[in-house]
């Protein structure tokens, strides 16, 4: 369940056995706070409402992907006037389209519902003919990624999506492999909004599960890197580091060096070294890690920009930083830019905080050039 309050008084609900409303499966923390939300705190006014819309969660999944449509519509409203989606070839006067992804000129414009019917619709055909792995975790990346450009949503509409992702699975079992991927598209959509106390609630809810329902190792590795991470940017950078350091370790002896999911393991590990001014280790990191993810993985990959961008701020960042160093981070940066305005468009937020950072490196470097310590005018 992503409902992990209590609709009545905000407390934690118990894992199991919570008390539920009779007519519509809302849960509540106990007796007294189904009794009390019921007679005087407007359940009632409510419950027909989301008895008919198939429950409490069900009922709430579809009011926040309402919500996240329409905060996906009004962010991208300049990008998206007079155009029409590339799916039902509609235009955007009901629904209103969107775009974030790295489509340029007229591509990529879409409803929110089209692209989630679009992907629902691959789902299904894969779980009828049986497909094998591989090919069905091809059809789900269509939850996360667009169709064209075949690059990762971002921002609201990834978070838009990700709502979509979970109203349309809520219902499979929980040990359903397609309910807790769609838990997984939800809590990196949120992440991506910067919704990032809802993402933490949703990765601490799927990790319990996964660990309830004694999923594989990988499943809950991955589980506690996304949980990990919004503890980082929620400022718990000390819980998010010793936990990114385990799951690094655990991730180079279960799959090796090389893996992609050690590779984002280190980059998530040296986010938090830099966020904890630990640059000399961060830069050990990532001097091993880099040339393993541009070989692996290549250099137009987002996780190898990641990377990279994380090694030029290991140099750039440190108070001892030398000339040579901050002139290393700036080629770094430079080179990481042109690829990833290539790659995901100038909008992206990698895109972006590259730029932010190379301008931040260059003024420096130009302020140590200007003035350079005597250690290195001598």
């Amino acid at each position: 369940m992503i409902l992990t309050l209590c609709t009545a008084c905000a407390a934690p609900l118990p894992e199991d056995d919570a008390v539920q409303c009779a007519a519509c499966a809302t849960r509540y923390g106990g007796d007294r706070c189904e009794r009390y939300d019921r007679r005087g705190g407007g359940h009632g006014k409510i419950c027909g409402g989301v008895a008919s819309g198939g429950g409490g969660e069900k009922y709430h999944a579809d009011k926040k992907y309402e919500e996240a449509v329409a905060d996906a519509v009004e962010e991208c409203a300049e990008d998206t006037e007079g155009q029409t989606c590339y799916i039902c070839l509609e235009g955007g006067s009901e629904e209103g389209l969107v775009r974030m992804c790295a489509c340029r000129g007229a591509a990529g414009f879409a409803h929110v519902s089209c692209l989630a019917r679009q992907a629902k619709v691959l789902i299904e055909e894969a779980e009828e003919r049986d497909l094998d792995n591989d090919a069905f975790d091809e059809r789900w990346r269509r939850w996360e990624t667009c169709g064209l450009c075949k690059q990762d949503y971002h921002g609201v509409v990834a978070c838009a999506l990700g709502w979509a992702c979970w109203k349309t699975y809520l219902g499979r079992p929980e040990a359903n492999w397609l309910r807790r991927s769609a838990m997984t598209a939800l809590g990196n959509g949120l992440y991506d909004a910067s919704q990032h106390e809802e993402a933490l609630t949703v990765d601490e809810a799927r990790l319990s599960m996964l660990k309830r329902s004694g999923a594989s190792e990988k499943a809950v590795l991955d589980a506690q890197h996304n949980l990990a991470t919004s503890y980082g940017e929620l400022g718990q950078v000390e819980k998010a580091l010793s936990m990114e350091r385990d799951i690094y370790a655990g991730s180079v002896e279960r799959l090796g060096e090389d893996h992609r999911d050690t590779l984002s393991a280190a980059g998530n590990y040296a986010t938090s070294l830099i966020e904890l001014g630990h640059f000399e280790e961060a830069k050990s990191l990532l001097r091993k890690t880099t040339p393993v993810a541009r070989r692996v993985l290549g250099e137009s990959v987002d996780l190898t920009l990641t990377i990279r961008w994380n090694y030029a701020q290991s140099l750039s960042k440190a108070p001892d930083a030398t000339i040579d160093d901050l002139r290393e981070a700036v080629d770094t940066f430079e080179a990481t830019e042109r690829t990833a305005r290539r790659l995901l468009g100038d909008a992206h937020p990698i895109t972006t905080g590259i730029e932010k950072s190379l301008g931040e490196s260059r003024d420096a470097l130009r302020a140590r050039e200007t003035s350079p310590s005597p250690s290195e005018s001598s």
